[in-house]
């Protein structure tokens, strides 16, 4: 028996809902407390390196600060290439609420995945669940 168009668009908003709540996530995951690394920090911290390089005369403190360069490079990639965390939950934010009823979620447990309360206050998640 074929599905229905409703159907159909159900499972579609379904897979659409899934992708946002886990982009989100997976971004809060990889996020570290403290300050954020930006691309500009990044690039000043290399900066800084090429000038520590160019005065040092020691060969072996100049390849420390090669290999620090090298790492350098390689996290200001990883920054450009991450995906922007404010587009991110603005799709969580556009989801959350219908996502939640749907499969049961409580505030409590978004929380205890380190979803802020500002973001699910945003999505309209209620802080208790309707029994």
């Amino acid at each position: 028996m074929p599905m229905s168009e409703e159907h159909k668009a159900a499972l579609a908003q379904g897979r659409r809902e899934s992708r946002a709540i886990k982009s989100y996530l997976q971004a809060l995951g990889s996020r570290r407390p403290g300050r954020p690394v930006t691309a500009e920090s990044v690039q000043k911290r290399i900066s800084a390196i090429d000038e520590r390089i160019a005065a040092e005369t020691d060969p072996l403190k100049q390849l420390d600060l090669r290999q620090e360069k090298i790492d350098a490079e390689e996290t200001l990639k990883e920054v450009e290439a991450k995906q922007d965390i404010e587009e991110l939950e603005a799709g969580f934010i556009e989801v959350a609420k219908s996502y939640s009823e749907r499969k049961g979620i409580s505030y409590t447990a978004w929380r205890q995945v380190g979803v802020p309360a500002s973001v699910l206050k945003q999505a309209g998640v209620p802080r208790t669940r309707k029994i």
